[in-house]
């Protein structure tokens, strides 16, 4: 029997792809499952971008100012977010998926900027969109939604966002509401705040999770977390045994459940670590989630069955404590999990056990999350390198392929062509 882990999986991928005619959606952050698992078939093997004309390289178009958030794609149509006067612009593109045509620019707001992690930008999260509207969330903690033409029909700025690492989470919208994890601290830049670190290296009870309806972009719900610490993880969504959806969510030291219908929260597991990235994972009936730095240093499996309250510790099916990903999220293609660090070290593990099938060392380091297609795994390095490998229980690397840019954003798909974004270009990649 089909468990509902899986009819998840399964039933928001037939959604997104048959939402239009001529192929799969890619939606939002990670893809139609947010798992990175596309459909696709006959993606490209090889490529090489970094030269004009070189092989595979559809188009290749300018994207201004900065920005980590991927592309997502609906239809024809590729919207990506960045941030431009110095981080104060927050824009939205739309751009032609058939020839790189930038079709509209829109400057949704100007945003105040604040302290922030290095690498991180004040367009990091991935917008996401339900074919009529596109939602960004930037830096600052504002958030706008905007209708294809590049209209802004409403914003929402009532939340101001700190944290020393900036923010890194993207929106996931479902049933009308777009979902949004604020886990901050307290501001960076004030004084004292380097030898206070509440939020951050010592937990607090003020970061919460969200909700704001997709029509008009007010405030349904609410929910503070309890003790927590910062992290940047997008959340996911399941269906529990009475068929109700829930937003899993990850901050600092806990993965919890909330009812997307009104908020409340349903269950929480410890988790201990903080400054979190990778992406909540679901998969044969686990939760599946690393915790970051400053804590355990391993990846966790929760059994979501019968989640309520507290979860005890023997809801923990198992710990994998070698080699955790700190960036990058992981990639399920059953029965295995698969993961590679930000250092470049890859690693293959039974999804139900977390028992090691292969680690090996694919070099490079690495903050874009992987994604599958067609029983292969791509996976983006910082000097824009896609390797790809098999997803199988031998490692085995198929191509290296080169862009000539450096990249931090995840990439997306779009029919049978990959969307690259590098550091100021957005590359569109097929056979």
């Amino acid at each position: 029997m089909m468990k509902s882990s899986e009819r998840l999986v399964v039933a928001v991928s037939l959604l997104w792809s048959l939402a239009a005619v001529g192929g799969e959606q890619w939606p939002c952050f990670r893809g139609p499952t947010r798992q990175g698992e596309s459909q696709a078939k006959g993606l490209p093997l090889e490529w090489d971008a970094a030269k004009e004309g070189g092989k595979g390289l559809k188009w290749k178009t300018e994207i201004p100012g900065v920005g980590h958030s991927s592309p997502i794609v609906w239809g024809d149509r590729i919207f990506v977010t960045t941030a431009t006067e110095g981080g104060a612009g927050a824009e939205v593109l739309c751009v032609s998926a058939g020839d790189g045509k930038v079709l509209w620019r829109t400057k949704v707001f100007t945003q105040e900027t604040a302290r922030k992690e290095t690498r991180n930008t004040y367009a990091t999260p991935t917008p996401v969109t339900d074919g009529k509207r596109v939602y960004a969330l930037f830096g600052s903690g504002g958030v706008a939604a905007l209708d294809f033409e590049g209209k802004v029909e409403w914003e929402f700025r009532e939340y101001r966002f700190y944290s020393r690492h900036g923010l890194g989470s993207s929106p996931v919208l479902e049933d009308g509401m777009l979902v949004i994890p604020w886990d901050w601290s307290t501001d960076p830049d004030k004084e004292g705040a380097d030898k206070e670190r509440v939020g951050w290296q010592l937990p607090w009870d003020r970061s919460f999770v969200f909700a704001l309806g997709a029509e008009d972009g007010k405030q349904a719900w609410k929910t503070m977390r309890g003790s927590s610490r910062i992290s940047h993880i997008t959340p996911n969504l399941w269906t529990d045994e009475s068929g109700r959806r829930v937003v899993v969510s990850a901050a600092g030291d806990v993965v919890q459940g909330f009812d997307l219908k009104n908020g409340e929260l349903l269950w929480t597991a410890d988790n201990p670590g903080e400054g979190i990235t990778p992406s909540v994972m679901i998969a044969e009936g686990l939760v599946i989630q690393a915790n970051g730095f400053g804590g355990a240093d391993s990846v966790r499996a929760f059994r979501l069955a019968g989640a309520k309250g507290k979860l005890p510790e023997t809801a923990m099916a198992w710990e994998q404590d070698k080699n955790p990903p700190k960036l990058p999220s992981m990639i399920h293609a059953a029965p295995n999990l698969y993961c590679v660090t930000e250092g470049g070290m890859a690693w293959c593990a039974k999804t139900a056990t977390g028992e090691v099938v292969w680690r090996e060392r694919l070099g490079g380091t690495y903050a874009a999350s992987p994604i599958l297609a067609d029983g292969k795994i791509y996976i983006t390095g910082d000097d824009g390198v896609t390797a790809v490998i098999e997803a199988a229980e031998s490692f085995k690397v198929l191509a290296r392929n080169p862009l000539g840019e450096n990249v931090q954003a995840s990439p997306a798909v779009w029919n049978d062509h990959l969307l690259i974004r590098g550091e100021k270009h957005l590359f569109c990649i097929g056979k």
